[in-house]
């Protein structure tokens, strides 16, 4: 029973490198641009966010919420973001703006799914970045919801 948990330490620490390694520098750049930003310009991070949120979830995918647990749903939509996020800095080119703005809004959503599915327990700074990235995909869902056309 104590392997099991040194296994799951041992896989949550190399999540962590990994969103250290690619996710870390783009999340904070979105959510520092988003600070920085006015009242004007906040709905457009406000959309980026909620849509690939979106495109990332399970459910938008054909997994129902009775198939899976919410930990397990929060994991699989953050591997999703990522992998997104990694194939888009593999096309993306360092001036196309809008494209590196979406890049990292899919930052922003893996990393903030992984901070809902508990991977960053054992790292404070990342569970900072976390959960000011659930922060801003809240805020980012109701504000569309209260906003659709």
């Amino acid at each position: 029973m104590f392997g099991w948990f040194k296994s799951e330490a041992r896989k949550r620490r190399k999540k962590v490198r990994l969103d250290r390694k690619y996710l870390e520098e783009r999340a904070r750049r979105f959510l520092k641009g988003y600070l920085d930003s006015d009242q004007t310009q906040k709905p457009h991070f406000y959309r980026a966010v909620d849509d690939a949120s979106k495109k990332c979830h399970p459910t938008e995918l054909g997994v129902t919420r009775s198939d899976v647990e919410d930990s397990l749903i929060a994991e699989t939509t953050s591997q999703r973001a990522m992998q997104i996020f990694l194939d888009r800095m593999a096309k993306i080119k360092e001036e196309d703006r809008i494209g590196n703005f979406v890049t990292d809004a899919y930052a922003a959503v893996a990393v903030a799914y992984h901070r809902a599915a508990g991977v960053y327990v054992e790292d404070e700074e990342m569970q900072q970045l976390g959960t000011a990235a659930v922060h801003l995909l809240t805020i980012a869902t109701l504000y569309t919801e209260a906003h659709k056309e």
